[in-house]
């Protein structure tokens, strides 16, 4: 089955065509720029490959409710010109194949499951720091959605002690995302993660926030395995870090054999990369043979 991924990131967008398999074959990638640049140039990409379904992860926050008007929507994202645009129906609309939809991290939580150091878990959540901070949380086999989806990215921690860094967040301020994405820093010290020196505290700060983090998530979701990547992730020393501290915060409360390693239980990405194109050829593969998906493609009234 010939299978068209998009893994629509706010500053690119990774195309690719490959197979149920995993196997990709060919991929394109584009700068982000407005709909009515960089939509074209993705949909003549496709067209001339003749996919059979196509499988959209995407930034967000976006509609994942089957049913509503707006499903396949990007919502109320601040990315200029993206809020409430009709990003799936397009697809469905030019390309005339089914398609499946869902957050980039959902798509590269997909993606770890299936092909990565996810492989063997049946609940898994997969955290990014990078340009934002977001996650994707799988439970019993199948991602989770609700009245929206998860945006744990922005779950309120405990500030670090001598930690005045008001957060950078337009909604929230300090929340996880505030504290720790690649913009916080570069706003906290004006230098980028990059650059900013190995022995900083920033990097206690966040290694403190994001295990504050995996401790919710371990005592909520209750996930087989933690996987955190991203740009910031790149830091030396930055997971072994976390790792440390989430051991230190879960004080032994739980008895697991799981938490017994947290080298194999906070991971990094096994997929190289392509965590968030391989769950978008899965959302696709999905879409093809759902008889259902099929009857979902966009009439005018849904159009906009």
């Amino acid at each position: 089955m010939k299978l068209g991924a998009l893994e629509a990131g706010g500053t690119k967008m990774v195309c690719a065509i490959g197979d149920e398999a995993g196997h990709i074959e060919k991929r394109r990638i584009f700068p982000t720029r407005t709909p009515e640049e960089t939509v074209p140039e993705m949909l003549d990409f496709f067209a001339a490959e003749k996919i059979e379904a196509m499988g959209i992860a995407s930034f967000g926050p976006v509609d994942l409710r089957k049913g509503s008007e707006t499903w396949g929507y990007i919502t109320s994202t601040p990315k200029k010109g993206w809020a409430d645009f009709n990003l799936c129906g397009a697809f469905i609309r030019e390309l005339g194949v089914p398609a499946g939809f869902d957050t980039d991290v959902n798509g590269a939580c997909l993606g770890e499951l299936l092909y990565g150091n996810g492989r063997g878990c049946s609940s898994l959540v997969y955290i990014t720091v990078g340009t934002g901070l977001g996650m994707g949380i799988c439970a019993d086999g199948r991602l989770i959605h609700g009245m929206l989806h998860p945006e744990a990215g922005h779950m309120l921690v405990r500030k670090a002690p001598g930690d005045d860094f008001r957060g950078i967040c337009p909604y929230h301020g300090d929340c996880l995302e505030g504290l720790c994405c690649g913009p916080a820093i570069e706003a906290r010290y004006g230098i980028t993660a990059r650059e900013l020196p190995g022995e900083d505290p920033a990097w206690g700060y966040t290694a403190y926030y994001i295990a504050q983090a995996a401790m919710n998530l371990i005592l909520t979701v209750s996930p087989e395995r933690i996987i955190i990547g991203g740009g910031v992730l790149g830091h030396p020393g930055l997971l072994e870090a976390i790792r440390a501290r989430t051991q230190q915060l879960l004080a032994g409360y739980l008895k697991s054999p799981l938490l017994q390693n947290m080298d194999t239980y906070i991971m990094e990405p096994g997929c190289g990369g392509d965590q968030g194109v391989l769950g978008a050829l899965k959302l696709a593969e999905e879409a093809a043979k759902d008889d259902k998906g099929r009857k979902m493609w966009y009439n005018e009234k849904t159009d906009k």
